[in-house]
């Protein structure tokens, strides 16, 4: 499976999410959400480069409970819930955004 960006190719595994990390760029993050009928704004964006910078920290994908409650510490309570985080990624926060981010599939997640 594959995703093409500018003409070239990048790897995906069966889900779409990105093989190789370091592939993942802003063009190919619009490029995974368009796939996903999500429409990128800058508070998707604050989301995405916050999963960024967990995953570069933790070296993991967190879940949707650990992704509210750090995001809810980080950005406030506002943003730190799941109705914000599902008016964003209606499929799932944890699963729709890190798979935007370039991150690979949260643990936990089916």
């Amino acid at each position: 499976m594959s995703i093409e960006v500018s003409g070239k190719t990048y790897e995906t595994d069966e889900e779409g999410y990105l093989v190789n990390l370091s592939d993942w760029s802003e063009e190919i993050a619009d490029a995974i959400a368009k796939q996903e009928n999500v429409e990128m704004t800058p508070n998707h964006w604050e989301v995405v480069n916050f999963l960024r910078e967990y995953y570069t920290e933790y070296q993991i994908a967190p879940a949707v409970r650990v992704l509210t409650k750090a995001i809810g510490k980080t950005l406030g309570p506002d943003k730190g819930n799941s109705k914000y985080l599902y008016e964003l990624f209606p499929y799932g926060p944890a699963k729709q955004a890190c798979k935007i981010a370039g991150l690979p599939k949260p643990t936990g997640c089916v």
